[in-house]
């Protein structure tokens, strides 16, 4: 049976699934959420975005910084693209 993660865990069994394959908390929550909701489709294909290899260091260290990469000023810009795509 599915544990019950509270009312900030909108799909418990996505939620475990996610986090027995390795995924953080937070990226767990953000997805069975997304998933969760009528409005968010996480399992389709994405926006427009450019690849990140088409970004420049400064913009790829300030994505970075926007999700808390520890280690993130000393990365070179492979190193941030591939901190960024674990994240």
């Amino acid at each position: 049976m599915t544990k019950d993660h509270g009312p900030s865990i909108k799909d418990d069994e996505t939620y475990e699934a996610l986090r027995e394959d390795g995924a953080s908390k937070e990226k767990a929550a953000r997805i069975a959420n997304a998933k969760a909701s009528d409005d968010q489709s996480p399992s389709e294909k994405g926006g427009k975005a450019t690849p990140y290899e088409e970004w420049t260091r400064d913009e790829l260290y300030q994505r970075a910084q926007g999700l808390d990469i520890e280690g993130r000023s000393d990365m070179n810009k492979d190193e941030l693209i591939s901190a960024l795509r674990d994240h």
